[in-house]
C-alpha cells in the first residue's frame, strides 16, 4: 500500500466515524511561544484541549506535517544513522475535544489497524501508563488483547507537547517485526532493539501543566492520537526501515541522480532525502535561512545536507534540484509545496551558493585539525572558528568528526560562543506567556466592525493572573466582557484603547488581547471600582481606531503594489499596524532601489486617489480560495473567513479580520519612510499615512531647510553641498591616517630602544596611543627594528581596549602571537586570536591593561 493511499484511508476512516477532516497547519505554531516548530499533530489544537477555543466540531482528524530539529524535540543528530528518525515527518491523528474518551479512542485504533488495514492481532503489542487501570481493563476485557502482549510503563506512557500545556497518560501500540529481528518488548531490558516498533500513541489529555510543573485537571478530558505515516508505511510495505518505503525510495533515487552517487544504500543519500522534506516545507511555511531562531535551525539542516552532498562529490548546486521530485511525491497532499515552489527553489539555491564559497576552506581546516590532534577530540576553539568563520554549525562539525572517529569539545565550544551564542539563545528562547484561566468563560462577541460603543456586562476580572471579584481605583488588571467593540490584537494590528464606564466608575482600556476566542482588556481603574456582573458602557478611541484603519488598509495596497513592482514572489512575512505607522515584512532577496520605492508609492497613492470602495464579505475557505484571495503568513483562519477587496479592478484581495477604512481615499496619502533587510531573503518597509504622513513630510522639510541654512545653500542645493563636504572629509581622514602611520613608525623606533631581554628574547610590552591599522603598523615597525623578538602593545580608545601582538618568525616555535594575545585579552575582559606571527584582540576593561602587558613577561619568563 503506497504512502499516499495510507494517508487517504486513515482520514477517510475517521470521517466515517464523525470526525471533521482538518487541513494540516503550518510548521510555525500560531500564537504559541512555547514551541519552535509544530512537532506533533495536536499542536494546532492546544487551545481546544485547554477549553480556550471552541470550534464547530468536537472530533477532528488530520495528516499534520511536523518538524523535530530544534528546541525540546530535536532528532537532527540521529537522522541518516537510524531507520526511523527524521527532521520532517507526517503525523496521522484523530482528536476529541471533550467528546469521546478512552474507550472509543482504543476501539477506533484497534479497528483501523486490524480490520481496515488487516494487521494480524498477534503482531501487535500494547502499553499503558502504570497508573491507568481503566485503559488496561478496556484493552484486556473489551478488546481482548492478550496479557502476554501487554506492558505497564511509567514515563514512556506520559506525553506532553512541551514543558507547559496539555498533557496526560497514554497507551501505545507496537508492531512486532518478528523473532529474526533483535530486541525485546517494551519495558524489557532489550527494548531498544528493532523488533518492536511503536506505530501509534493514544494520549488521554487530562491535565494542563503550568510553569511550576503542577498538573491541573482539564475541564473536558480529550483525546490526542499520533501515528507516524512513515512507520506505518514501512509495516504495510513489509520493510524494516522508513527509508525503504515508496516515498523515500523515490527521493533517494532523485538524490542519487543529482549527486552522482550510484550506491542507493549510502547514508548520505538518506540524509539528503530526509532534509529536502524539512527544508522545503519550512521555506514554504515562511521560514528562511538566517542566524537566529527558526531560520538558524533551517540553515543548520540545509548545511548538513550540503555537506553530505559535498562528501559524495555532488556539484555545487544540487539540493535545490530535488524540490520538483518532492512535489511529485507530496504536492497533491500538500498544495503549499506547489504554490511556493519558486520561493523554495530560490531560497535553497541562494543558500547553496553562499555555503559553497566557504565549505571547501572549512573542511580543509577541520581535516588539518584531525590530522594534527594528539587525541580523538576536536578542541572547542576550532569548533567555534568553524562556526564563526566558515558558518559550520557545531552539530555539522560533530557529524564530520564522528565519521572520522572523533568527538568535539562541546564545553569549550559553548564557552567560546560568547556574544554570538547569547544572541542565538535569546532569539530561540521560546517561553510561555502569562495566561489566565478562561475555561468557564464563553467566547466574546465582537461588534467592533459596526460600532465603537455599546452596552456590555463584565463577566470576569483578573489581577496578576488570578481571578478577582472587583478592582478598585488605582488598581490595574484584565477584564472580560460578554460583548465588546474593542479589537483584540491579531493579524499584525494592535489592540484598541478607550474607556469602560458607568455613572460612578471610569476605567481606561490600555490594550486588548485575545486568548482563544475571548477578548482580554488590559485596564486601569481611574474612578470608583469595577465588579463582575456589572453593566457598563464601552467606548473605543475613535481617532486612534481611524489612524490604525488607515495604516492597515495601506498594508494591503502596499502588498499588491510590491508584487506588481518586484514580482509575484513577494509574500507577506509579518506586519505591524499601529496608529503611528505601519511595518510590512516581505520575501525579496535584494534591497529595493529608489526607483522601485517611488514606483510602489505611486501605485498605492494612485489607488488612494481613485477613492474606491473597500468591501468585506464573509465566505467559506473554499469560496475564498476560488475568489483569488491571498492568505497572509502567520495568520490563523477559521472555516468562515472575511475577504477584503479594495482598489480599482480588485487591486488587492486578501483574507483579513482587521478593521479598515470605508473607501481608499480615507487613507489620505502613503509614504515609505524606510526599507531594509531583517533576515536572509526578508525585507522590511515602514510607512506612514494620512496626518502621520503629513507630519513626516513637514519634519523632513524643516530638516532640509536647517541643513541648507547651515551650509548657506538653498534647500534644493543642500544635497549637492553635503556630497561635496563628505568627499572633502574623506580626503582629510585619509591624510590624517597617513600622518598617524608616520607617527607610529617614529614611536616604534623609540620603543625599540626600551626593549627588555628575558631568557635571551627581546620583548617590547607597552601601552601606546594608536588604533586600528596604526597599531598593527607599530607592531610591524618594532619587529623590523628588533630583528628578533616579541611585541605586545595595548591602546585605550574611549574605554575600548585594543591589543596587538607580534612574534618574529625565528621565535614562533617558542611562542605564538595568538597564544600571547589570547591570554592577555582575558585581563581586559576580551578575547581574540590570529596567526603565530601576528594576532589582535579587543577588550572592555582598560584597568586591566597593565596586567595584560605583564602576561608577555610571564610567558617569556
Amino acid at each position: 500500500m503506497k504512502s499516499a493511499e495510507i494517508r487517504r484511508r486513515f482520514l477517510d476512516y475517521f470521517v466515517t466515524k464523525g470526525h471533521t477532516e482538518v487541513e494540516s497547519a503550518s510548521l510555525i505554531p500560531h500564537n504559541d511561544p512555547t514551541l519552535m516548530f509544530t512537532a506533533a499533530g495536536m499542536v494546532p489544537f492546544k487551545d481546544c484541549f485547554l477549553g480556550a477555543e471552541k470550534r464547530a466540531y468536537t472530533r477532528a482528524t488530520t495528516a499534520q506535517r511536523c518538524v523535530r530539529a530544534g528546541g525540546k524535540h530535536n532528532d537532527l543528530e540521529n537522522v541518516g544513522y537510524t531507520a526511523r528518525h527524521h527532521t520532517f515527518f507526517e503525523m496521522l491523528g484523530n482528536f476529541s475535544f471533550g467528546d469521546y474518551f478512552k474507550r472509543e479512542a482504543i476501539q477506533f485504533a484497534w479497528e483501523f489497524l486490524t480490520k481496515e488495514l488487516g494487521l494480524p492481532e498477534e503482531k501487535l503489542w500494547v502499553t499503558v501508563h502504570i497508573s491507568d487501570d481503566e485503559a488496561e481493563r478496556i484493552w484486556k476485557e473489551e478488546i481482548g488483547v492478550s496479557p502476554e502482549r501487554f506492558s505497564k510503563l511509567d514515563e514512556d506512557n506520559f506525553w506532553s507537547a512541551g514543558d507547559v500545556g496539555p498533557c496526560g497518560p497514554s497507551t501505545e501500540i507496537f508492531y512486532d517485526h518478528g523473532a529474526d529481528v533483535a530486541g525485546g518488548p517494551p519495558g524489557s531490558p532489550d527494548e531498544d532493539g528493532d523488533r518492536y516498533i511503536e506505530i501509534w500513541n493514544l494520549v488521554f489529555m487530562q491535565y494542563d501543566r503550568d510553569e511550576a510543573g503542577n498538573k491541573n485537571p482539564l475541564p473536558n478530558p480529550s483525546i490526542d492520537t499520533g501515528m507516524g505515516l512513515e512507520r506505518l508505511a514501512a509495516v504495510l510495505q513489509n520493510v524494516h526501515s522508513n527509508y525503504e518505503i515508496d516515498l523515500f525510495v523515490n527521493l533517494i533515487k532523485a538524490a542519487s541522480e543529482v549527486t552522482g552517487c550510484t550506491d542507493l544504500e549510502n547514508r548520505s543519500l538518506r540524509v539528503i532525502a530526509d532534509h529536502i522534506r524539512s527544508c522545503a516545507f519550512l521555506i514554504a511555511d515562511g521560514v528562511l535561512p538566517s542566524n537566529e531562531g527558526r531560520g538558524y535551525v533551517l540553515r543548520r539542516i540545509i548545511r548538513r545536507a550540503l555537506r553530505h552532498g559535498n562528501k559524495l562529490g555532488a556539484p555545487a548546486i544540487f539540493f535545490s534540484k530535488l524540490v520538483d521530485a518532492l512535489i511529485a511525491e507530496m504536492g497533491e497532499a500538500y498544495p503549499v509545496l506547489k504554490e511556493q515552489r519558486d520561493n523554495v527553489v530560490r531560497a535553497l539555491h541562494a543558500e547553496e551558493e553562499q555555503f559553497g564559497r566557504t565549505l571547501a576552506n572549512g573542511m580543509k581546516l577541520l581535516e588539518a585539525e584531525m590530522q594534527a590532534a594528539e587525541g580523538k577530540q576536536i578542541d572547542g576553539e576550532t569548533v567555534f572558528k568553524l562556526y564563526d568563520t566558515y558558518g559550520f554549525p557545531a552539530d555539522l562539525t560533530a557529524d564530520v568528526a564522528r565519521e572520522n572517529g572523533f568527538s568535539i569539545d562541546e564545553a569549550g565550544f559553548e564557552a567560546a560562543m560568547d556574544e554570538q551564542r547569547q544572541r542565538a539563545r535569546e532569539a530561540s528562547n521560546f517561553k510561555a506567556g502569562a495566561k489566565v484561566d478562561l475555561s468557564a468563560a464563553d467566547a466574546t462577541k465582537f461588534d467592533g466592525y459596526d460600532t465603537l460603543s455599546q452596552q456590555a456586562k463584565v463577566v470576569a476580572l483578573f489581577k496578576e493572573g488570578a481571578a478577582v471579584e472587583s478592582l478598585a481605583a488605582g488598581e490595574a488588571g484584565r477584564l472580560v466582557l460578554d460583548q465588546t467593540p474593542f479589537y483584540a490584537e491579531s493579524g499584525g494590528q494592535c489592540g484598541d484603547t478607550g474607556f469602560i464606564f458607568d455613572e460612578a466608575n471610569n476605567v481606561r482600556v490600555t490594550d486588548c488581547q485575545k486568548q482563544g476566542d475571548i477578548h482580554l482588556h488590559s485596564i486601569e481603574v481611574l474612578k470608583g471600582d469595577i465588579k463582575v456582573g456589572q453593566a457598563v458602557s464601552t467606548s473605543v478611541d475613535a481617532d486612534e481606531r481611524e489612524a490604525i484603519a488607515r495604516h492597515h488598509s495601506a498594508t494591503h495596497l502596499a502588498h499588491a503594489a510590491l508584487r506588481q513592482i518586484l514580482g509575484a514572489h513577494v509574500e507577506q512575512k509579518g506586519s505591524m499596524v499601529t496608529a503611528d505607522r505601519l511595518r510590512f515584512d516581505f520575501a525579496h532577496n535584494e534591497a529595493m532601489t529608489v526607483e522601485q520605492i517611488e514606483a510602489v508609492e505611486a501605485l498605492v497613492n494612485q489607488q488612494i486617489v481613485a477613492n474606491g470602495e473597500v468591501s468585506t464579505k464573509l465566505m467559506s475557505m473554499d469560496e475564498a480560495k476560488e475568489s483569488g484571495a491571498m492568505m497572509l503568513f502567520g495568520e490563523k483562519y477559521g472555516d468562515e473567513v472575511r475577504v477584503l477587496a479594495m482598489g480599482e479592478d480588485r487591486f488587492s484581495v486578501e483574507l483579513c479580520g482587521g478593521t479598515h477604512v470605508k473607501r481608499t481615499g480615507d487613507i489620505g496619502y502613503f509614504r515609505i519612510i524606510s526599507e531594509g533587510g531583517i533576515a536572509a531573503g526578508i525585507r522590511r518597509i515602514e510607512a506612514v499615512t494620512g496626518p502621520a504622513a503629513a507630519t513626516y513630510i513637514n519634519d523632513n522639510r524643516r530638516a532640509l531647510n536647517t541643513i541648507g541654512a547651515t551650509l548657506k545653500a538653498a534647500p534644493e542645493m543642500a544635497a549637492e553641498k553635503v556630497v561635496a563636504l563628505t568627499k572633502k572629509t574623506r580626503e582629510l581622514e585619509k591624510q590624517l591616517e597617513q600622518l598617524q602611520q608616520k607617527l607610529a613608525a617614529s614611536a616604534g623606533a623609540d620603543l625599540a630602544s626600551s626593549a627588555q631581554e628575558i631568557n635571551g628574547i627581546k620583548l617590547v610590552a607597552a601601552k601606546v596611543e594608536a588604533q586600528g591599522g596604526a597599531l598593527r603598523d607599530m607592531v610591524d615597525q618594532l619587529k623590523d627594528k628588533l630583528g628578533s623578538g616579541v611585541v605586545l602593545l595595548a591602546a585605550d580608545n574611549d574605554g575600548k581596549v585594543s591589543l596587538a601582538a607580534g612574534v618574529t618568525k625565528d621565535l614562533i616555535g617558542k611562542i605564538k602571537a595568538g597564544d600571547l594575545v589570547k591570554q592577555a585579552a582575558e585581563k581586559v575582559d576580551g578575547r581574540g586570536g590570529g596567526k603565530p606571527d601576528f594576532a589582535q584582540a579587543g577588550g572592555k576593561n582598560p584597568t586591566g591593561i597593565d596586567d595584560a602587558l605583564q602576561v608577555a613577561v610571564s610567558l617569556l619568563s
